[in-house]
């Protein structure tokens, strides 16, 4: 994902939606990605390239956003399960 001047937001955009991620695996995974695919990527020059680029990590972004709702959705940590006493 290359660092354009068409689209300075969308690495602290992603950093900051993957922090959302309810399991800490997950999180750490995204962050860890998209660090790794922006820093590979500062080198191209290429105008095609960089949009190409540019445009993944806008599906990306939304594919993270969908995912946090996801999870957010089906959250574990949010239910309560009532255990009841059997009667005797």
């Amino acid at each position: 994902m290359a660092a354009s001047s068409r689209a300075p937001d969308l690495y602290p955009e992603m950093l900051r939606n993957s922090k959302h991620f309810s399991t800490y695996n997950y999180r750490t995974y995204a962050i860890r990605r998209i660090s790794g695919a922006f820093r590979g990527s500062k080198k191209v020059k290429d105008p095609v390239e960089i949009q190409t680029l540019v445009n993944k990590a806008k599906r990306v972004l939304e594919r993270i956003r969908r995912q946090v709702h996801m999870g957010q959705l089906y959250s574990t940590d949010k239910l309560i399960i009532e255990t009841q006493k059997p009667e005797t």
